[in-house]
């Protein structure tokens, strides 16, 4: 059963923005590529505000994905394209309805 999960909140500098919604855009080819992820979503919440959340089956998939190269690819972002570093947090899931 899904039970964990990882809800990111990214804050792109506003020029920025739309280089940042392109990178979470493409990560979804990378996330489709981990095993261990079992949903991924991508969103965007005001011009500059940002967010992702997976889920997983257990802790090695979560630390998985956590090294893996989505969030590569947003600590290299956060140098240049991002007003601060992601905030992400690990969450334990109490129910999940799938498809």
């Amino acid at each position: 059963m899904t039970k964990l999960g990882l809800l990111a909140r990214i804050e792109a500098k506003p020029e920025y923005a739309d280089k940042v919604e392109a990178l979470l855009s493409d990560a979804l080819r990378l996330a489709q590529q981990e095993d261990h992820t079992v949903t991924w979503f991508a969103f965007r919440q005001s011009a500059t505000t940002f967010g992702v959340f997976d889920t997983f089956d257990d802790e090695q998939g979560r630390q998985g994905h956590l090294q893996g190269r989505i969030a590569a690819a947003l600590t290299e972002a956060a140098t240049t394209m991002l007003s601060e570093a992601p905030d992400i947090r690990p969450v334990d899931l109490l129910a999940v309805k799938l498809p």
